[in-house]
């Protein structure tokens, strides 16, 4: 395949994420003080700006948005490197997450998540012509939380096993795991070549404590699986069998919201520059402690 055919193709949310950071637990009935902002985000769309960042592809993002905020989203993505395919949700506006950061040492978030158009994408956003130029098919875990766009997952994994083109997914949110069932998920992800968790999202899908027997597991079902782990680093496993665990870069964490999304869009950059699994771990690695020194979960230089 050509340099002009070796595009990167996400389908995925597109959402505002308003970053509050805090320090220390929150003061339940009255004010916490926290530093806010507002800026685009959206783990699909995130997945997309770091694979243009550290790429040299082309990358497209499909996602569906409201009219309430689309042209700030296509103008964030295109500055981004990004090539926006939005569909404008007639009835609900712009998916909205409240990112909740103790900047304690650790920077942990919680979500507060209100999908709006983003998990209403459904099989009529999606054409077989989308992947015209397409080496490769990232697809948000997200999608999988909502039947309309569990349906989109379906028909896009269809179209790219007729076509040849791998297909990567990152499970997104050991939380709507739960609610949506382990067996259900693996279900929708067969055929997928390529399945991207973080720890908790690999021990659930397997019931298994250790990351490493998680993710051995897990790509006797995928036939690889890119296990991220944080400031553990990352394990690349095939056919059972855990084939390498890639060192995590020294960070000093200020929001680690968007870091795995990071870690996916480069991995996902380095395989389509011809890198192998290992070594485009490694710039998953490098690209998901930048994240983490840094609020938001975009790239430098955007949003």
């Amino acid at each position: 395949m050509s340099a002009r055919d070796a595009a990167l193709l996400v389908v995925g949310d597109v959402v505002t994420d308003v970053i509050a950071r805090h320090k220390g637990p929150l003061a339940s009935g009255t004010d916490t003080a926290a530093a806010i902002r507002t800026v685009p985000g959206g783990a699909g769309a995130n997945v997309a700006c770091w694979a243009a960042y550290r790429g040299g592809r082309e990358v497209r993002l499909l996602g569906r948005v409201g009219a309430d905020a689309v042209e700030w989203h296509e103008r964030e993505l295109t500055a981004s490197g990004v090539r926006p395919c939005l569909v404008v949700d007639p009835q609900a506006p712009t998916g909205t997450v409240i990112c909740l950061v103790d900047t304690g040492a650790a920077a942990e978030r919680t979500f507060l998540t209100d999908s709006g158009a983003s998990l209403r994408l459904e099989p009529r956003d999606w054409s077989d012509a989308l992947l015209d130029g397409v080496a490769w098919l990232h697809l948000s875990g997200y999608l999988l939380f909502s039947a309309p766009s569990r349906a989109l997952v379906t028909a896009a994994i269809a179209s790219a096993r007729a076509r040849g083109v791998p297909v990567s997914l990152d499970p997104a949110s050991a939380g709507f795991l739960v609610e949506l069932g382990v067996d259900r998920f693996l279900a929708l992800v067969e055929g997928v070549d390529v399945l991207l968790p973080s720890r908790d999202e690999a021990c659930l899908l397997t019931g298994l404590p250790d990351a490493a027997d998680a993710a051995a597991k897990l790509s006797r079902h995928v036939p690889m699986v890119v296990a991220k782990q944080g400031a553990d680093g990352a394990l690349v496993a095939r056919s059972g069998t855990v084939t390498a665990h890639v060192p995590a870069v020294p960070a000093t964490p200020r929001d680690t919201t968007g870091a795995g999304d990071a870690f996916t869009g480069a991995f996902l950059a380095a395989l389509l520059t011809g890198a192998a699994p290992e070594e485009a771990a490694g710039k998953g690695c490098r690209a998901g402690a930048m994240a983490v020194e840094r609020v938001g979960g975009r790239p430098p230089g955007v949003g």
